[in-house]
């Protein structure tokens, strides 16, 4: 009994370990050359009240909702005060806020002090494009 416990365990574990590598291999979507993001507003530098406005910029490129499947279209995620981009192999998660309604600007409300917004497109499934299309990070000061 113990033994099929162990192979059982042993296949589980290389059936789950197969799919991870199926899923990073999978073919992500491309992005045309020179795709550009960016952040209209606010702009690097910019003093900006607790609660303010972000426009989102993009252009090569047209924005889809979550789930659409268009060449050279994806949705926006925003990225607050990442000291690092998240994995840009993988669907994009709770390190980011995701605007899968296909929306190009957002209100915001932060803490005082300085904070870091930067921009990532991820296709239909939310996975970065290939390669991927990301905004400079921005600083701005919330007073």
């Amino acid at each position: 009994m113990k033994k099929m416990f162990s192979k059982i365990l042993v296949a589980t574990a290389a059936v789950a370990m197969s799919s991870v590598l199926i899923a990073q291999t999978a073919e992500k979507t491309a992005s045309p050359a020179g795709a550009q993001l960016y952040i209209v507003s606010p702009q690097n530098g910019a003093t900006v009240s607790q609660t303010f406005n972000v426009v989102f910029g993009l252009q090569g490129m047209g924005v889809a909702p979550a789930g659409v499947q268009t060449a050279n279209t994806g949705h926006h995620h925003l990225l607050v005060d990442g000291a690092e981009l998240p994995d840009l192999n993988a669907p994009l998660g709770t390190a980011v806020t995701h605007f899968g309604g296909g929306q190009t600007q957002t209100t915001l409300t932060l803490t005082p002090g300085q904070h870091t917004l930067q921009l990532i497109l991820g296709d239909h499934l939310h996975t970065p494009h290939n390669p991927p299309v990301v905004s400079e990070k921005i600083t701005i000061t919330v007073q």
